[in-house]
């Protein structure tokens, strides 16, 4: 009996699924299979998209600056957060060298369009590596959005409040200011232990500062007024934000668990821990383009490595192996918009192991 994975839970078969070794092997060996010759990356295909999303950003905050209409100002602003938020998601790409895979080029983009929002993209991309090894595995995930039951009980009263509506805090009061805050407080944490985190954590202090040094003495040097500056970049901010907290959120929340859950306890393989810990989003080719293949989060974890643009095919390719395989599909939700107001509706707790 084929089962699938849906938004409400797990549907299993009339009994449970167990995987002997030997059968664990062959499926992960068809699953790498399946995708072995999605690898390798196109650097014209994501500087393409980084230039083009680029060149819409500077070209709409030029625009916005021209006009002397304060409606039309803050108007301008926001269509210039929307282009501004794809932009960064060119930062996953980078973080991972598949942007345009050349090592030395791809850092240097994300921080030249990340330091201008404050954003600690360096130290952010070395808890990217640890989010990677741990989603769906280790409670320590720096990235982790879902509370644990215990984690719960023990909380406060405001802090329970803000588990129960944790989405619309996220969103539209935290916004990107929200994901700076997470990003350092986790490396205060860990930066004894891993001395790249100490370093980019120095990079970006030092850059964020220049940067902002930069840009307000240009405010100076042309008479540009202060407090419109600062609306600026408070109307950026906001904008960024509310897209990146619903993307991060639309990729993980409600899906901690690993394939022992589906498989037996037998299985703890890491790659089918990602196939079954992440949400893919059924989308358009164009929003796909924009979001940088994050709408298949799932196969991005099992295979990092495949660059944006091919994510789709290995996604085709992956459910076939588990439909061949008689095990469950991997989550496909409709569309972002439904999905995050859908998973905003209920809070979703990490069950006590």
């Amino acid at each position: 009996m084929e089962s699938t994975i849906c938004e409400k839970g797990l549907l299993h078969p009339q009994k449970d699924l167990f995987l002997e070794p030997s059968l664990e092997r062959s499926l992960l060996q068809d699953l790498r299979t399946a995708v072995a010759d999605l690898n390798g990356v196109n650097p014209w295909y994501g500087l393409f998209r980084f230039v083009s999303l680029g060149g819409i950003t500077v070209g709409l905050a030029a625009l916005t600056w021209y006009t002397h209409q304060w409606g039309l100002f803050v108007i301008g602003a926001i269509a210039t957060s929307i282009s501004y938020a794809f932009w960064l998601i060119c930062n996953h790409d980078a973080a991972h060298h598949t942007l345009t895979g050349w090592g030395w080029l791809d850092p240097v983009l994300s921080r030249l369009i990340s330091w201008p929002m404050l954003l600690t993209i360096g130290t952010y991309n070395q808890l990217h590596q640890l989010h990677h090894g741990r989603n769906g595995l280790d409670l320590s995930d720096p990235e982790r959005v879902q509370w644990t039951k215990a984690e719960y009980r023990e909380a406060s009263a405001w802090q329970r409040w803000y588990v129960r509506h944790q989405w619309m805090v996220d969103v539209f009061v935290l916004g990107s200011v929200g994901l700076v805050v997470k990003t350092l407080l986790h490396s205060a944490e860990l930066y004894k232990h891993f001395p790249k985190l100490r370093q980019q954590m120095i990079i970006d202090a030092i850059g964020i500062v220049s940067v902002q040094a930069i840009a307000l003495s240009l405010v100076a040097l042309y008479g540009v007024s202060l407090w419109k500056y600062l609306l600026f970049w408070v109307v950026l901010e906001r904008g960024i934000g509310i897209i990146l907290q619903a993307r991060d959120h639309v990729e993980h929340y409600g899906l901690w668990h690993g394939p022992w859950q589906i498989l037996g306890k037998q299985t703890g393989n890491y790659q089918l821990t990602q196939l079954y810990a992440c949400r893919n989003v059924n989308t358009y080719g164009w929003v796909n383009w924009l979001m940088g293949g994050l709408p298949y989060h799932a196969v991005h974890h099992a295979f990092p490595h495949i660059a944006s643009n091919r994510l789709p095919e290995a996604f085709q390719r992956i459910q076939a192996v588990l439909k061949q395989h008689q095990l469950p599909l991997m989550v496909l939700s409709p569309g972002y918009i439904g999905t995050s107001f859908r998973l905003a509706k209920h809070h979703s707790l990490i069950a006590d192991v």
